[in-house]
């Protein structure tokens, strides 16, 4: 018998297509099917943000304060203009940032400070500081922080981030700060 090229060729391949469909081998191997609950889902993304705060934090120690008080790269400082407490579009949109922090994790209780540059007397600056922090915490409240979740304090013009006498240091340190006080 004869066999044509052509025939053979359609040959040789049924014979391979019906070993590989006989011969109990997967070509590819199916992974099992995995589904994620929506618990899981929620629990591994509290995981991550977990992470990340702990990854964001450095502890420091604060005069007045007992225990632990922390410092987050995730809760950005405030800035003021010269003898203002009123929130500037700058500073709507940092608190906006912040309060998504807070939102995401409402077991943090934060303490908001105000400060103030070094002009003006101190108790005029105490007074100032505390406006500022206070206008910080309502917008906090207004974006659904919880209130339960915030303090404010003033220290006017007694802890500078820089102590230089000139408008570059008294801008950076006229602002609203934020300390964590428990997680």
């Amino acid at each position: 018998m004869i066999v044509r090229k052509e025939n053979w060729l359609w040959m040789v391949l049924l014979v391979i297509i019906s070993l590989i469909a006989f011969s109990g081998c997967e070509l590819v191997k199916k992974k099992p099917e995995q589904t994620i609950t929506p618990e899981k889902e929620r629990a591994v993304r509290e995981e991550e943000q977990r992470k990340t705060l702990e990854g964001s934090l450095a502890k420091k120690s604060y005069p007045g304060i007992e225990g632990e008080v922390w410092e987050s790269t995730l809760l950005k400082d405030i800035p003021f203009a010269f003898d203002k407490y009123d929130l500037t579009e700058e500073a709507r949109g940092i608190l906006s940032e912040d309060a998504k922090v807070l939102l995401k994790h409402p077991t943090l209780k934060i303490q908001i400070e105000g400060h103030c540059d070094e002009r003006g007397n101190n108790e005029y600056n105490l007074a100032l500081g505390e406006r500022r922090a206070v206008s910080a915490k309502l917008y906090l409240i207004k974006l659904g922080v919880q209130g339960s979740q915030l303090s404010t304090i003033s220290y006017g013009e007694e802890m500078p981030v820089d102590t230089g006498h000139n408008e570059q240091a008294w801008a950076k340190n006229r602002r609203a700060h934020f300390v964590i006080l428990s997680r």
